[in-house]
């Protein structure tokens, strides 16, 4: 039957414009995965090299979907003891669920000056680099309290305490760490942040309750 002038014909263009032609239509992108956080700015009065920038804040959205999963439970603590929160996660990639924890922590109202993280693997980019400047200008950063502090397992002992500390299992040896959970407990004043293999972050927190 011959196409009455009533009825509309539909043309290809009637289905909206394509990012492609239909036959080099290609899939979409693939989200990057967030790499390691971009070192701080350079502080006023401090000469030489540019410190790296902090890392631009991610959307709430953003950070959710990159969360490994959910929390696993935790060793039970002691009443007046911090909440601890474990965050399932690799050695090679506690690294960036803290980081993830850290820009939760930031976006929900913590002040960066509350935040401790600590390493028990590889030192955090940040803190390799403001090393360089000399332990004297690093530890004083940490005296002055007014930003995220960034420190190894090994220097645990001299991190004064905050309301927060995130402890990223990114590796070293299992004596290590078994010093370093414990330690890191002691100087969160409310809550403690684990990022790493949950079995073994229990066997260690289980054991020094």
């Amino acid at each position: 039957m011959p196409l009455l002038p009533e009825e509309p014909q539909i043309h290809e263009s009637a289905q909206g414009p394509r990012a492609t032609p239909a036959t080099g239509r290609t899939a979409p992108t693939p989200r990057p995965v967030p790499g390691p956080r971009p070192a701080a700015p350079s502080r006023p009065g401090r000469p030489g090299p540019v410190r790296p920038a902090p890392p631009a804040q991610r959307m709430p959205r953003d950070v959710i979907a990159a969360k490994p999963g959910p929390s696993a439970p935790a060793a039970p603590v002691p009443s007046g003891s911090p909440q601890i929160q474990l965050i399932p996660a690799s050695a090679e990639g506690a690294l960036d669920a803290a980081e993830e924890a850290v820009d939760l922590l930031l976006d929900s109202g913590r002040a960066p000056g509350e935040v401790l993280v600590v390493t028990t693997g590889e030192p955090h980019p940040w803190a390799a680099h403001e090393l360089s400047f000399g332990e004297a200008a690093y530890w004083a950063q940490h005296d002055a309290g007014d930003d995220v502090f960034y420190a190894n397992a090994s220097a645990v002992s001299r991190a004064a305490g905050r309301p927060v500390v995130v402890v990223a299992v990114n590796g070293g040896a299992t004596a290590a760490v078994a010093e370093a959970l414990p330690l890191a407990r002691t100087r969160a004043g409310a809550l403690l942040i684990v990022c790493g293999d949950p079995q073994r972050i229990n066997s260690v927190l289980g054991a020094s309750v």
